[in-house]
């Protein structure tokens, strides 16, 4: 599918990236906030962004996001499971 988007030209001199590199990093924002809200797992996540889930786990580095989106009670469960 492809969706078309209006932006203003500042918006790619603001972050000094192309248009193509620029939509690249908007997929990756969208995926890991989508991500880091619960609403999508990594591997969705890493789909939509359309990179490697290693590439995931770099980009959720850079922009500060959790790599790990349990509870700590959920950890504690899967803890004692073990």
């Amino acid at each position: 599918m492809h969706i078309e988007m209006e932006l203003p030209e500042s918006a790619f001199s603001a972050l000094r990236l192309s248009p193509a590199q620029f939509a690249r990093e908007m997929r990756l924002a969208a995926a890991l906030k989508w991500y880091e809200a619960g609403m999508i797992s990594q591997s969705k996540a890493s789909a939509l962004a359309d990179v490697s889930r290693e590439a995931f786990l770099l980009g959720a580095g850079r922009f500060h996001v959790s790599a790990v989106q349990s509870t700590p009670v959920e950890l504690a469960e899967e803890l004692a499971r073990d």
